[in-house]
């Protein structure tokens, strides 16, 4: 976060879903099936309006950093968000990674995307297919007043000066990498025995978790909502209740 930029304050927030990975991706968060039944909760339409709030943090954009660990539900609750905010962007940084490049992925995000957004610009990035393990052709991104970076690794050192707000998904990280390996079946399995060590290494040498403003604790299935707790780094939204969806 930028030195004295506003505070989140602790609320609740709820889910979104996202298509399924194909078979031979990074590590993705489990898709929830849409619809009606799950609209967006009122507690997140509160997050949306106090993000919205937030002094712009890269030229005219607020990005939102959610982050946590593989498997523990970050696209899943990012694509939630995005739709409380009225359809903000949401950049996957399994967009920006690639099999070569799990984690050496920064100088790309900043030249291709945040520093063309830092000057009020059109971002172009080209999506990684991780099927055929090539990029592709850019992808324009124009500026928002809110966009959204999802992703392990989306609260890393040299994006936090950038960022209006950190999120962290709270989810242990053997519980999620559980999650993500019983999600992604045998197929994924060497993948997920390459993942597993480069994801501890990536975050004992630039830990996010310390960093946010607001912890995202999941339940044990959508219906249950939700505990959005003051982060580490959060200083406003501090109270003797935790909020639930």
């Amino acid at each position: 976060m930028r030195p004295g930029g506003s505070r989140l304050e602790c609320c609740a927030t709820d889910l979104r879903p996202r298509p399924p990975p194909p078979p031979s991706s990074s590590p993705q968060d489990p898709a929830i099936p849409s619809g009606p039944s799950l609209p967006p909760a009122p507690a997140l339409r509160d997050l949306a309006g106090r993000l919205r709030r937030l002094p712009p943090s890269c030229g005219p954009v607020r990005l939102i950093g959610v982050d946590g660990h593989a498997g523990s539900g970050k696209s899943t609750f990012a694509g939630r968000l995005a739709r409380a905010l009225g359809g903000a962007p949401v950049l996957h940084l399994d967009d920006i990674a690639s099999h070569e490049e799990l984690f050496g992925w920064t100088g790309r995000l900043l030249a291709q995307v945040v520093e063309p957004l830092g000057r009020g610009e059109t971002a172009h990035y080209r999506p990684y297919d991780w099927r055929t393990r090539r990029f592709g052709p850019p992808r324009a991104l124009p500026p928002a007043p809110v966009i959204l970076v999802e992703g392990v690794g989306a609260g890393r050192r040299a994006l936090r000066p950038w960022l209006a707000a950190l999120l962290w998904l709270e989810l242990p990280a053997e519980q999620a990498w559980a999650r993500g390996r019983d999600r992604d079946g045998e197929e994924q399995r060497a993948f997920w025995d390459g993942w597993v060590p480069a994801e501890r290494r990536h975050f004992r040498d630039d830990p996010s978790r310390p960093h946010a403003d607001l912890l995202v604790r999941p339940g044990h299935s959508v219906h249950e909502g939700y505990d959005v707790l003051p982060g580490p780094a959060g200083t406003a939204g501090q109270g003797p209740d935790s909020h639930r969806t």
